[in-house]
């Protein structure tokens, strides 16, 4: 018996789903030298169309009606990414295809990097780095010096979006000694961190807004220039969300104003381009869209895109399956058999924890 067709949509890693290629046969469109629609047709032509495609945000195609009308033998979707606003949920729910994310997995990681951003933003990390690679030196004379970095410790930090990510990065500024409040669409009642309406609200009262929610309708644009008023002239911005839960444009305008201290930036509106204002600004950090790239992450997301895959083929309930409601709001793990579950309880031990539920 062949292995089964799996449609390949996004980049891997080297390396990476090694186990995933060895049990499934990929059709991988980043391998072939056909233009995105010819080679939908010669797959969808195929005596055994695929029933599943692996997607990632910014893919070749709109994952979409306009996918699933290309390839109609599609009934499951599964995003190497956490976010799913790539996706078009109602549409895939209206035809009966499932969907799946990445579940947990990258949280912690996510997590790391936004603190190393607020660190680097605060203590001129990068600034001071460019400043060495120009030949400077402050104790030159008449040598230039960096502007004064500041503590973490005691910052008022306000979190929008206190999922598993938001979550995990409350509890490492929590360490540093940050106060840290936040703004859901609900206040959280297993948390004892003070709980703000509105985002302009929680910016009014933070030194620092750190963005960490998906990005619904809801959401989009939720740091507007009032919310950047709010936040004030000695306040810093930390983003790793999506870049459209920012205006960006307001921001840019903030920063070169002087109306807002800096940025860390690891998302944008319109990546990969980034606002060419921003980089001259040695108060603003920019980093690719990068934070989910681990080892470990890696290993873990082939695991759990492979559990998926045999629980879709073995028709059980997905593992990380996700809803068709905007946001794509993943439902906890489901009753699966126990040798699927035991495949992967490892990983979801780690990186879920099912008492939370996500807050956008």
């Amino acid at each position: 018996m062949s292995s089964p067709p799996v449609l390949l949509l996004c980049r891997l890693f080297p390396g990476t789903f090694t186990d995933v290629a060895h049990r499934f046969r990929l059709l991988d469109f980043y391998a072939s030298a056909l233009p995105i629609h010819a080679f939908l047709a010669a797959v969808a032509a195929h005596a055994d169309p695929p029933r599943v495609v692996l997607v990632f945000g910014g893919g070749p195609i709109p994952v979409g009606a306009e996918l699933l009308d290309a390839v109609p033998s599609l009934r499951c979707i599964i995003t190497v990414s956490a976010g799913t606003n790539h996706i078009d949920l109602r549409e895939c729910a209206r035809r009966g295809v499932q969907v799946a994310n990445a579940g947990g997995i990258y949280s912690t990681d996510v997590a790391d990097y936004a603190v190393g951003l607020l660190l680097d933003v605060l203590r001129h990390v990068s600034a001071g780095d460019r400043f060495v690679r120009r030949g400077l030196c402050p104790e030159q004379r008449g040598g230039d010096f960096l502007p004064l970095g500041s503590k973490i410790g005691g910052r008022r930090v306000g979190i929008i979006g206190l999922g598993s990510i938001g979550s995990a990065i409350a509890r490492r500024l929590e360490a540093f000694g940050c106060v840290v409040s936040y703004h859901n669409r609900r206040r959280r009642e297993d948390v004892a961190y003070a709980y703000f309406p509105t985002a302009t609200d929680l910016a009014a009262s933070s030194d620092v807004l750190v963005v960490a929610c998906a990005l619904t309708a809801e959401t989009r644009r939720i740091v507007d220039r009032g919310v950047l008023d709010a936040l004030g002239e000695r306040g810093v911005v930390v983003n790793v969300a999506r870049g459209a839960n920012i205006d960006e444009a307001e921001l840019v305008r903030a920063l070169a104003e002087g109306r807002v201290a800096g940025a860390g930036l690891e998302v944008f509106d319109d990546e990969p381009n980034v606002p060419p204002e921003l980089w001259a600004m040695d108060n603003v950090v920019l980093t690719p869209h990068q934070a989910i790239f681990t080892p470990e992450s890696m290993a873990d997301l082939s695991r759990v895109v492979l559990a998926n895959l045999d629980a879709f083929f073995a028709g059980e309930p997905l593992l990380t399956r996700v809803e068709a409601s905007e946001g794509g709001i993943p439902n906890p793990l489901p009753d699966c058999v126990p040798a699927v579950y035991d495949a992967i309880e490892s990983v979801f031990q780690k990186t879920i924890d099912h008492s939370l539920t996500w807050c956008w």
